[in-house]
This record gives C-alpha cells, sequence and structure tokens, in this order.
C-alpha cells in the first residue's frame, strides 16, 4: 500500500496545503487507497461494460478514451493484475500507441445508475498472447494492468443516469460485429484496411460524410 507521500505530487502537496487539507489527504490515502483490488471491488469492475481509460503519449500529452463491450469487459486476473481488450476502431491506435509508448494508463469504471465510481492507476502493457486476447472474441490485442493504486471515489457529484442496452458493436461470442457506418464514407474508401475493401456496396452503399452525422444525430451509426 502506497504512502501519502508516495502516492501524492509536490504540486499536489502544495494545493493540500494551501487549502487546509494536508491531514485530510493523508487521512484519505490511508483510508481508500491500496495496490491491490478487494472481493467488492473486484466484483465491481467485472460487473462493468464500459470504463473511461487514459493514457499519456510520448511528449506527456493525456488523452482519454471511452471503451465499450460486453459485461466483464475488463477481467481481473489476481488482485494486481488486469487485462482489456482493444477491439476494431478508426485505425488511429492512439490510446495502444500511447500504451505501448509509455506503459501509464488509469482507468476509472462508474455505475452511474447507483451511482458509484472505482479509479485504477498502473503499469501496462500490449500482449497478443492467446492465452488473453482468446478470452475476448473480436478482439486484436489486450492489455495487461500492473496495478500500483486503486481506489473509491466519492460518488456525490455523479449525475443519475438509466442504461437503456448494449451497443449493437459489441463483439459476439465469434467476434463478428455490424458493419459500422463511417466505414462507409466515400471520402476514405481507398484508405480502409484490406479486410474492409468493398464491403461497404454489400452493407448498403456508400455516404457522404453529411450523411454519417445524419446516422450518429439519430443514433443508427
Amino acid at each position: 500500500m502506497p504512502t501519502a507521500d508516495e502516492f501524492y505530487t509536490e504540486s499536489q502537496r502544495a494545493f493540500q496545503k494551501d487549502h487546509d487539507s494536508f491531514k485530510l489527504a493523508n487521512a484519505v490515502v490511508d483510508a481508500i487507497v491500496s495496490d491491490d483490488l478487494d472481493d467488492k471491488q473486484t466484483a465491481f469492475v467485472e460487473s462493468r461494460d464500459f470504463f473511461f481509460l487514459s493514457t499519456v503519449n510520448g511528449h506527456g500529452e493525456p488523452s482519454v478514451s471511452y471503451k465499450g463491450g460486453p459485461v466483464g469487459v475488463v477481467r481481473v486476473v489476481s488482485p494486481t493484475q488486469l487485462v482489456f481488450p482493444n477491439y476494431d476502431g478508426n485505425g488511429m491506435f492512439y490510446s495502444m500507441g500511447n500504451t505501448a509508448e509509455t506503459g501509464k494508463v488509469g482507468l476509472l469504471f462508474i455505475d452511474f445508475e447507483t451511482p458509484n465510481r472505482l479509479r485504477i492507476q498502473g503499469d501496462a502493457s500490449i500482449s497478443k498472447e492467446p492465452a488473453f486476447v482468446d478470452r475476448f472474441p473480436g478482439a486484436n490485442m489486450v492489455v495487461k494492468v500492473d496495478i500500483t493504486s486503486v481506489f473509491v471515489n466519492c460518488a456525490r457529484y455523479i449525475h443519475k443516469h438509466q442504461r437503456l442496452e448494449t451497443s449493437k458493436y459489441v463483439p459476439d461470442e465469434k467476434g463478428e460485429q455490424p458493419f459500422p457506418a463511417w466505414k462507409r464514407i466515400e471520402a476514405i474508401q481507398d484508405a480502409l484496411p484490406a479486410k474492409d475493401q468493398g464491403r461497404a456496396g454489400s452493407e448498403g452503399g456508400t455516404i457522404s460524410f453529411d450523411d454519417y452525422e445524419d446516422h450518429v444525430a439519430k443514433g443508427t451509426s
């Protein structure tokens, strides 16, 4: 378990002193921060079908993205390690590139209905080991995270939202998923990976970018 001085940076400490929360910050670390998952936290992580992933590139620039999948999209391998998949995307491999470059990630899990949230920091690496990738049909790689800190956050500012349905684009048990509308945009046809070349014709034909924006606005993308 990290000590308060190990957990906080000098800048964070300065703000704590300015706002008379130095002692409180120490108490919070002692009360809620650990370097492994307990049984309750493990159950919460594996009950989620999405999370927010923060990464940092080689220039020190942070990024955050939404990662969705089936319930259990993140699997707990042990109290100190978890793994999650990377699915087909827009070809940027932004989060994966950042992860491979710096190996530093943050994961935020939220239940908007309760509400509840859990934060995890860790050292990450990319893996294509079948033992891990095969756990997630449709994944092209996985991220393994060695946990450095985990803690529950106060939920008082989380607005309550109701879950409606699972995205139709989550890969099924065979790893198959519908062809997304953005891959039908006429202007990008020549740039699509080989596996997607020519598919637009059998998926309703090509569309303009304005057509795609209409799909997004209607929630049919």
